[in-house]
């Protein structure tokens, strides 16, 4: 079992930054993947960055030149920096992780951009 423990999430207002970060543990091995999430209450969740193993590292196009993913490996952490925060950026944030093919969710956390 692996678990994937985020924090960073909070209260920002429009033009900020965050950053947001998840730690994993446990039977880690054989890391496929690792990146964020983020869902809107209705709307399915949707990826916002994800590290390939194969070196490649993947942004949806909103938050592309805004947002970037980069990773700790001594620590297995994975960071999101979040800067030009605009409102539709709102939503749960949740960390992935796809270890030995098996997918992994942490707990989500929130993140609020005021107008």
């Amino acid at each position: 079992q692996v678990q994937l423990v985020e924090s960073g999430g909070g209260l920002v207002q429009a033009g900020g930054s965050l950053r947001l970060s998840c730690a994993a543990s446990g039977s880690i091995s054989r890391l496929n993947a690792m990146g964020w999430y983020r869902q809107i209450p209705g709307i399915q969740r949707e990826l916002v960055a994800i590290a390939i193993v194969d070196g490649s590292t993947n942004y949806a196009d909103s938050v592309k030149g805004r947002f970037t993913l980069s990773n700790d490996n001594a620590k297995n952490t994975v960071y999101l920096q979040m800067n030009s925060l605009k409102p539709e950026d709102t939503a749960v944030y949740y960390c992935y992780g796809n270890f030995s093919t098996r997918a992994y969710w942490g707990q989500g956390t929130q993140v609020i951009v005021s107008p």
